[in-house]
């Protein structure tokens, strides 16, 4: 995995100016999972660029890594291919994140919200706002079939953006476009305030950094684990959608890093108990 390095600046048509959103640390990561097309790649590069994200993660592109097509299709948003990083799962590419949106216009046997671009950008922002470590994530499948199942589970909210049913397919670099549009849209709305009650929601502040994406999935493992040892996913043919159902449940609440601990001690406890029984 290749380590991210600041990029140069990105110019639309009316030539340099200033970034309105420098003192926002931290904007969205863009995540393509097994994208097919170098030339995608380079646009999703490109529309990041356009509105300020930085960060991109390839999980096993189809034609390797590097991409000629991929750099020259991204014009002047080079450095963000360039420095793009590269995982063989997606659980490793959401790892440090807090926050992770999949971008779907496929139904999903999934009890998950789903949102809109513009809701996703004002969730996102006020995310962001609640503490230093709080990263973002947006999901963007294979052009040719979207996301998995499983794939959407580890995420916290389905993004659909509003498309005409008779042409609901949209290119991975649209979806990135509109996605990174009014991520900016938004945060340039809100980046005069400065009371705190503006940004953070009830007791934000309070209850200490979000779990990452990694502390949850160790706690799903642990989890299943112990309920594949007492036989609790029953029948077995739907033992995939139960897990699903499960991680679905632990993400609603957006626990903290200490909530998780205190759950992964809940069950460490209770499997003490039973192997003393």
């Amino acid at each position: 995995m290749s380590r991210f390095g600041a990029p140069g600046g990105v110019h639309g048509a009316g030539g340099a100016e200033p970034n309105p959103l420098r003192e926002l640390p931290k904007p969205p990561v863009a995540i393509l999972v097994e994208p097919q097309l170098g030339e995608n790649i380079g646009m999703v590069a490109r529309a990041m660029g356009n509105f300020g994200w930085r960060v991109l993660r390839l999980v096993r592109p189809r034609d390797g890594w590097p991409s000629a097509k991929a750099t020259a299709t991204a014009s002047s948003a080079r450095a963000i291919v360039e420095n793009a990083q590269l995982f063989e799962t997606l659980d490793a590419a959401l790892a440090d994140l807090t926050l992770v949106y999949a971008t779907s216009a496929r139904k999903h046997d999934l009890v998950k919200p789903v949102i809109g671009p513009a809701e996703a950008a004002a969730s996102a922002c006020g995310h962001l706002s609640e503490d230093d470590q709080c990263r973002v994530g947006y999901v963007f499948g294979r052009e040719a079939w979207g996301l998995t199942n499983d794939e959407v589970a580890l995420c916290d909210d389905i993004l659909t953006l509003p498309v005409d049913p008779q042409c609901a397919s949209l290119n991975i670099s649209q979806a990135a476009l509109v996605c990174a549009y009014e991520w900016r849209r938004h945060a340039s709305q809100t980046m005069g305030r400065t009371s705190e009650s503006d940004q953070l929601p009830l007791g934000a502040a309070d209850r200490g950094p979000l779990a990452t994406k990694a502390e949850l999935i160790a706690f799903f493992e642990h989890l299943e684990g112990l309920l594949d040892e007492r036989g609790f996913f029953h029948p077995p043919e739907k033992r995939d959608r139960m897990v699903r159902n499960l991680r679905s449940i632990y993400q609603r609440p957006q626990l903290t890093a200490q909530e998780v601990r205190t759950l992964r001690g809940v069950l460490a406890s209770l499997d003490r108990v039973h192997e003393r029984s």
